[in-house]
Protein backbone atom coordinates (compact mmCIF):
# COMPACT_ATOMS: atom_id res chain seq x y z
CA UNK A 1 0.00 0.00 0.00
CA UNK A 2 1.78 3.41 -0.91
CA UNK A 3 1.90 6.60 1.33
CA UNK A 4 -0.77 8.53 -0.03
CA UNK A 5 -3.33 5.18 0.45
CA UNK A 6 -1.84 4.77 4.06
CA UNK A 7 -2.49 8.15 4.89
CA UNK A 8 -5.89 8.35 3.50
CA UNK A 9 -7.03 5.47 5.37
CA UNK A 10 -5.62 7.09 8.62
CA UNK A 11 -7.20 10.08 7.71
CA UNK A 12 -10.56 8.20 6.78
CA UNK A 13 -10.34 6.19 10.25
CA UNK A 14 -10.09 9.48 11.68
CA UNK A 15 -13.27 11.22 10.46
CA UNK A 16 -15.24 8.04 11.13
CA UNK A 17 -14.27 8.26 14.95
CA UNK A 18 -15.37 11.71 14.61
CA UNK A 19 -18.39 10.93 12.83
CA UNK A 20 -19.42 8.02 15.27
CA UNK A 21 -19.89 10.37 18.22
CA UNK A 22 -22.55 12.30 16.09
CA UNK A 23 -25.83 10.42 16.88
CA UNK A 24 -24.44 10.37 20.99
CA UNK A 25 -24.12 13.58 20.50
CA UNK A 26 -27.48 14.32 18.92
CA UNK A 27 -29.36 11.88 21.09
CA UNK A 28 -27.95 14.61 23.94
CA UNK A 29 -28.69 17.72 22.54
CA UNK A 30 -31.86 17.27 21.35
CA UNK A 31 -34.44 17.15 23.80
CA UNK A 32 -33.05 20.54 24.84
CA UNK A 33 -32.76 22.40 21.78
CA UNK A 34 -34.83 20.70 20.01
CA UNK A 35 -34.86 19.27 16.20
CA UNK A 36 -34.24 22.75 14.13
CA UNK A 37 -31.55 24.01 16.31
CA UNK A 38 -29.77 20.31 16.48
CA UNK A 39 -30.17 19.66 12.91
CA UNK A 40 -29.74 23.19 11.26
CA UNK A 41 -28.33 25.44 13.86
CA UNK A 42 -25.06 23.50 13.55
CA UNK A 43 -24.72 24.42 10.15
CA UNK A 44 -25.09 28.38 10.86
CA UNK A 45 -21.96 27.97 13.75
CA UNK A 46 -19.88 26.17 11.37
CA UNK A 47 -20.74 28.86 8.51
CA UNK A 48 -19.46 31.58 10.85
CA UNK A 49 -16.36 29.53 11.65
CA UNK A 50 -16.24 28.85 8.31
CA UNK A 51 -16.44 32.74 7.07
CA UNK A 52 -13.51 33.87 9.12
CA UNK A 53 -11.27 31.18 8.03
CA UNK A 54 -12.16 32.13 4.54
CA UNK A 55 -12.07 36.02 4.90
CA UNK A 56 -8.31 35.33 6.61
CA UNK A 57 -6.95 32.97 4.10
CA UNK A 58 -9.21 34.70 0.96
CA UNK A 59 -10.07 31.45 -0.93
CA UNK A 60 -11.23 32.22 -4.49
CA UNK A 61 -15.01 31.17 -5.27
CA UNK A 62 -15.83 27.92 -7.16
CA UNK A 63 -16.92 27.67 -11.21
CA UNK A 64 -20.29 26.50 -11.69
CA UNK A 65 -19.33 23.15 -12.35
CA UNK A 66 -17.51 22.95 -9.07
CA UNK A 67 -20.34 24.78 -7.34
CA UNK A 68 -23.20 22.02 -9.12
CA UNK A 69 -20.94 19.46 -7.18
CA UNK A 70 -21.06 21.89 -3.79
CA UNK A 71 -24.84 21.53 -4.16
CA UNK A 72 -24.86 18.07 -4.01
CA UNK A 73 -22.76 17.79 -0.96
CA UNK A 74 -24.58 20.45 0.52
CA UNK A 75 -27.79 19.02 -0.02
CA UNK A 76 -26.67 15.22 1.99
CA UNK A 77 -24.33 16.25 4.34
CA UNK A 78 -25.03 19.64 4.94
CA UNK A 79 -29.32 19.48 4.97
CA UNK A 80 -30.38 15.76 5.16
CA UNK A 81 -28.31 14.09 6.86
CA UNK A 82 -28.07 16.41 10.02
CA UNK A 83 -32.02 17.03 10.43
CA UNK A 84 -33.29 13.71 9.45
CA UNK A 85 -30.76 11.99 11.86
CA UNK A 86 -31.96 14.48 14.57
CA UNK A 87 -35.38 13.56 13.61
CA UNK A 88 -35.16 9.60 13.98
CA UNK A 89 -32.58 10.09 17.31
CA UNK A 90 -35.88 11.56 18.87
CA UNK A 91 -37.72 8.16 18.75
CA UNK A 92 -34.74 5.79 18.06
CA UNK A 93 -31.63 4.64 20.38
CA UNK A 94 -28.07 5.16 19.21
CA UNK A 95 -27.90 1.51 19.13
CA UNK A 96 -30.54 1.38 16.85
CA UNK A 97 -29.41 4.26 14.53
CA UNK A 98 -26.11 2.91 14.31
CA UNK A 99 -27.07 -0.49 12.85
CA UNK A 100 -28.43 1.08 9.95
CA UNK A 101 -25.72 3.93 9.19
CA UNK A 102 -23.78 0.72 8.24
CA UNK A 103 -25.35 0.53 5.32
CA UNK A 104 -24.20 3.58 4.21
CA UNK A 105 -20.56 2.02 2.51
CA UNK A 106 -22.73 0.53 0.21
CA UNK A 107 -24.49 3.60 -0.23
CA UNK A 108 -21.19 5.46 -0.65
CA UNK A 109 -19.73 2.74 -3.42
CA UNK A 110 -22.53 2.73 -5.36
CA UNK A 111 -22.49 6.18 -5.71
CA UNK A 112 -19.44 6.30 -6.52
CA UNK A 113 -19.45 4.20 -9.34
CA UNK A 114 -21.91 6.61 -10.62
CA UNK A 115 -20.28 9.75 -9.89
CA UNK A 116 -16.58 9.07 -8.73
CA UNK A 117 -15.93 6.45 -12.21
CA UNK A 118 -15.10 3.99 -9.95
CA UNK A 119 -16.05 0.64 -9.95
CA UNK A 120 -15.24 -1.96 -7.04
CA UNK A 121 -14.32 -5.41 -7.92
CA UNK A 122 -15.81 -8.45 -6.59
CA UNK A 123 -14.01 -9.23 -4.18
CA UNK A 124 -14.99 -5.51 -2.48
CA UNK A 125 -18.44 -6.10 -3.12
CA UNK A 126 -18.48 -9.93 -1.31
CA UNK A 127 -16.50 -8.02 1.85
CA UNK A 128 -18.99 -5.13 1.96
CA UNK A 129 -22.02 -7.24 1.72
CA UNK A 130 -20.60 -9.75 4.50
CA UNK A 131 -20.27 -6.65 6.40
CA UNK A 132 -24.13 -5.33 5.66
CA UNK A 133 -25.43 -8.99 6.20
CA UNK A 134 -23.73 -8.96 9.67
CA UNK A 135 -24.74 -5.59 11.07
CA UNK A 136 -28.45 -6.43 9.86
CA UNK A 137 -28.28 -9.83 11.45
CA UNK A 138 -27.33 -7.78 14.21
CA UNK A 139 -30.19 -5.63 13.90
CA UNK A 140 -32.85 -8.56 13.95
CA UNK A 141 -31.65 -10.28 16.92
CA UNK A 142 -32.29 -7.17 18.92
CA UNK A 143 -35.67 -6.86 17.44
CA UNK A 144 -35.13 -3.99 15.52
CA UNK A 145 -36.78 -4.99 11.95
CA UNK A 146 -39.87 -3.05 12.10
CA UNK A 147 -39.40 -0.15 10.45
CA UNK A 148 -40.81 3.29 12.24
CA UNK A 149 -40.85 6.93 10.62
CA UNK A 150 -37.44 6.87 12.47
CA UNK A 151 -36.05 4.40 10.45
CA UNK A 152 -37.51 5.39 7.26
CA UNK A 153 -35.87 9.32 7.89
CA UNK A 154 -32.74 7.52 9.05
CA UNK A 155 -32.38 5.19 6.03
CA UNK A 156 -33.36 8.38 3.50
CA UNK A 157 -30.40 10.34 5.25
CA UNK A 158 -27.71 7.45 4.27
CA UNK A 159 -28.64 7.41 1.17
CA UNK A 160 -28.39 11.07 0.50
CA UNK A 161 -25.21 11.32 2.79
CA UNK A 162 -23.40 8.27 0.47
CA UNK A 163 -24.35 10.62 -2.82
CA UNK A 164 -23.20 13.26 -0.98
CA UNK A 165 -19.61 11.36 0.37
CA UNK A 166 -19.28 10.31 -2.98
CA UNK A 167 -19.39 13.36 -4.74
CA UNK A 168 -17.34 14.96 -1.99
CA UNK A 169 -14.45 12.62 -2.15
CA UNK A 170 -14.15 12.89 -5.79
CA UNK A 171 -14.61 17.15 -5.78
CA UNK A 172 -11.38 17.21 -3.19
CA UNK A 173 -9.22 16.09 -5.36
CA UNK A 174 -9.44 18.86 -7.32
CA UNK A 175 -11.01 21.75 -4.51
CA UNK A 176 -9.07 20.38 -1.32
CA UNK A 177 -10.97 18.53 1.20
CA UNK A 178 -11.64 21.16 3.74
CA UNK A 179 -12.63 23.45 0.57
CA UNK A 180 -15.42 20.77 -0.16
CA UNK A 181 -17.52 20.88 3.37
CA UNK A 182 -16.65 24.51 3.93
CA UNK A 183 -18.29 26.02 0.49
CA UNK A 184 -21.09 23.43 1.40
CA UNK A 185 -21.83 24.61 4.45
CA UNK A 186 -21.89 28.43 2.84
CA UNK A 187 -23.88 27.44 0.37
CA UNK A 188 -26.67 25.54 2.96
CA UNK A 189 -26.56 28.47 6.19
CA UNK A 190 -28.01 30.96 4.60
CA UNK A 191 -31.13 28.89 3.85
CA UNK A 192 -31.10 27.97 7.69
CA UNK A 193 -30.68 31.29 9.41
CA UNK A 194 -34.60 32.12 9.42
CA UNK A 195 -35.77 28.77 10.60
CA UNK A 196 -33.13 28.55 13.07
CA UNK A 197 -33.75 32.02 14.44
CA UNK A 198 -37.39 31.29 15.08
CA UNK A 199 -36.42 28.30 16.94
CA UNK A 200 -34.13 29.91 19.38
CA UNK A 201 -35.79 29.95 22.88
CA UNK A 202 -34.66 31.51 26.31
CA UNK A 203 -35.52 28.05 27.92
CA UNK A 204 -32.37 26.88 25.85
CA UNK A 205 -30.05 28.68 28.07
CA UNK A 206 -31.24 26.06 31.37
CA UNK A 207 -29.78 23.69 28.96
CA UNK A 208 -26.78 21.98 31.24
CA UNK A 209 -23.39 22.08 30.21
CA UNK A 210 -23.21 17.93 28.42
CA UNK A 211 -25.78 19.72 26.21
CA UNK A 212 -24.28 22.62 24.79
CA UNK A 213 -20.60 20.48 24.43
CA UNK A 214 -22.62 17.69 22.67
CA UNK A 215 -24.16 20.84 20.26
CA UNK A 216 -21.02 22.69 19.66
CA UNK A 217 -19.46 19.21 18.85
CA UNK A 218 -21.95 18.85 16.04
CA UNK A 219 -21.13 22.52 14.68
CA UNK A 220 -17.49 22.64 14.85
CA UNK A 221 -16.74 19.03 14.59
CA UNK A 222 -19.06 16.64 12.92
CA UNK A 223 -20.16 19.46 10.67
CA UNK A 224 -16.77 20.69 9.55
CA UNK A 225 -13.89 19.30 10.85
CA UNK A 226 -14.45 15.84 10.76
CA UNK A 227 -15.70 16.21 7.17
CA UNK A 228 -12.16 17.79 6.22
CA UNK A 229 -10.85 14.32 7.75
CA UNK A 230 -13.10 12.19 5.69
CA UNK A 231 -13.34 13.92 2.32
CA UNK A 232 -9.03 14.30 2.42
CA UNK A 233 -9.04 10.70 2.98
CA UNK A 234 -11.31 9.42 -0.02
CA UNK A 235 -9.35 12.09 -2.33
CA UNK A 236 -6.01 9.81 -0.89
CA UNK A 237 -7.26 6.37 -0.87
CA UNK A 238 -10.23 6.15 -3.23
CA UNK A 239 -13.77 6.71 -2.03
CA UNK A 240 -14.54 2.98 -2.14
CA UNK A 241 -11.86 1.72 -0.16
CA UNK A 242 -11.52 4.18 3.00
CA UNK A 243 -15.59 3.64 2.64
CA UNK A 244 -14.98 0.18 3.58
CA UNK A 245 -13.43 1.95 6.96
CA UNK A 246 -17.32 2.98 7.66
CA UNK A 247 -18.25 -0.93 8.95
CA UNK A 248 -16.78 0.43 12.04
CA UNK A 249 -18.73 3.44 12.79
CA UNK A 250 -21.93 1.59 14.25
CA UNK A 251 -19.79 -0.48 16.62
CA UNK A 252 -17.74 2.85 17.10
CA UNK A 253 -21.18 4.35 17.67
CA UNK A 254 -22.39 1.83 20.14
CA UNK A 255 -19.73 1.78 22.27
CA UNK A 256 -19.87 5.81 22.54
CA UNK A 257 -23.51 5.16 23.45
CA UNK A 258 -22.23 3.44 26.56
CA UNK A 259 -19.97 5.13 27.63
CA UNK A 260 -21.72 8.65 27.28
CA UNK A 261 -25.00 7.27 27.24
CA UNK A 262 -24.88 4.29 29.64
CA UNK A 263 -25.82 1.69 26.98
CA UNK A 264 -25.79 -2.10 27.54
CA UNK A 265 -23.28 -3.80 25.61
CA UNK A 266 -23.12 -7.59 25.00
CA UNK A 267 -20.40 -10.14 24.42
CA UNK A 268 -22.20 -10.70 20.42
CA UNK A 269 -21.82 -7.15 19.76
CA UNK A 270 -18.07 -7.43 20.30
CA UNK A 271 -17.80 -10.51 18.36
CA UNK A 272 -20.04 -8.94 15.33
CA UNK A 273 -17.24 -6.38 15.81
CA UNK A 274 -14.67 -8.55 14.98
CA UNK A 275 -16.07 -9.91 12.15
CA UNK A 276 -16.88 -6.53 10.20
CA UNK A 277 -13.09 -5.39 11.41
CA UNK A 278 -12.00 -8.49 9.05
CA UNK A 279 -14.74 -7.43 6.23
CA UNK A 280 -12.63 -4.10 6.14
CA UNK A 281 -8.88 -5.68 5.95
CA UNK A 282 -10.46 -7.78 3.13
CA UNK A 283 -12.21 -5.10 1.71
CA UNK A 284 -9.35 -2.44 1.89
CA UNK A 285 -7.13 -4.64 0.19
CA UNK A 286 -9.48 -5.48 -2.57
CA UNK A 287 -8.71 -4.04 -6.19
CA UNK A 288 -10.50 -0.92 -7.16
CA UNK A 289 -11.31 -0.02 -10.98
CA UNK A 290 -10.84 3.29 -12.17
CA UNK A 291 -11.58 4.61 -15.75
CA UNK A 292 -9.71 7.09 -16.63
CA UNK A 293 -8.90 9.17 -19.71
CA UNK A 294 -5.61 7.03 -21.25
CA UNK A 295 -7.09 3.98 -19.87
CA UNK A 296 -8.24 1.77 -17.12
CA UNK A 297 -6.18 2.54 -13.80
CA UNK A 298 -6.56 -0.97 -11.18
CA UNK A 299 -6.18 0.03 -8.01
CA UNK A 300 -4.99 -2.45 -5.29
CA UNK A 301 -2.78 -5.42 -3.75
CA UNK A 302 0.01 -3.04 -3.62
CA UNK A 303 0.12 -2.50 -7.28
CA UNK A 304 -0.94 0.19 -10.42
CA UNK A 305 -1.62 -1.30 -13.81
CA UNK A 306 -2.64 0.77 -16.58
CA UNK A 307 -5.15 -1.73 -19.02
CA UNK A 308 -4.99 -0.19 -22.80
CA UNK A 309 -6.40 -1.94 -25.93
CA UNK A 310 -6.00 -4.72 -24.47
CA UNK A 311 -2.19 -4.42 -22.86
CA UNK A 312 -1.25 -4.10 -19.42
CA UNK A 313 2.03 -1.91 -18.24
CA UNK A 314 2.88 -1.22 -14.70
CA UNK A 315 3.49 2.40 -16.10
CA UNK A 316 0.58 4.98 -15.69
Amino acid sequence: MGNNSKRGMLFGFIGVVCFSLTLPATSIAVPYFGETIVGLGRTVVAAIIVSIIFIIKKESLPNKKQLKSLSIVAAGAVLAFPLLSTFAMKSLPVSHGAIETALLPLATAGFAMWRGGERPSKRYWIASIIGAVTVLLYAVYLGLGQLQKGDMALIVAVLLLGLSYAEGGKLSKELGSWQVIAWAILIGAPFFIIPVGLSISVNMLQAPIEAWISLFYLAVVSQFLAYIAWYGGMSLGGIAKVGQIQYLQPFLMIGFSVLFLGESITWLTIVLAIVVVICVIIGKNAPVIKKESKGTVLIGDNRKFCVEKGTTSSNC
